[in-house]
């Protein structure tokens, strides 16, 4: 779709810090990170929320969730995730997306009063996303 932000991302003509790409999904860094790892999932095709995802895609774009899940604890060393996604209200950009945040006990997120951090720069954003791209070529720990 024209001007939005994450078909733009997704079709590479917007810069953003990718760990995962393919046919179904495409995963980055969040630029507003709830957490340093914090990852966004989108449908490759334009959707703005889930129940406008058709239902045949559900299930290969929930895989591609939940292989981020596991790359994002596993790349950040965090003890979980918190996954989550909007539905118009406070979706700030009308194409669905999943959050993947690392989470830690006593990492002081509360409820819904998200903190946000910072990176401290490029060289930052690149390791933690080398780190969840080479956790998403491990197989999963059972």
């Amino acid at each position: 779709m024209d001007g939005c932000l994450f078909c733009e991302i997704a079709a590479g003509e917007r810069p953003a810090c990718v760990v995962l790409d393919d046919e179904v999904a495409a995963a980055f860094l969040d630029t507003r990170p709830v957490f340093k790892g914090h990852v966004l999932v989108v449908p490759r095709g334009h959707v703005e929320t889930l129940p406008d995802l058709p239902a045949e895609e559900v299930g290969p774009f929930f895989a591609r969730v939940q292989a981020v899940a596991r790359a994002v604890e596993a790349g950040t060393g965090a003890a979980g995730t918190f996954v989550a996604m909007n539905n118009r209200i406070s979706q700030s950009v009308p194409h669905l997306h999943v959050h993947v945040v690392p989470r830690n006990r006593k990492d002081g997120l509360r409820g819904f009063f998200w903190p946000r951090v910072k990176y401290d720069g490029d060289a930052e954003i690149e390791d933690y996303a080398a780190r969840i791209r080479a956790a998403l070529n491990e197989p999963p720990h059972l």
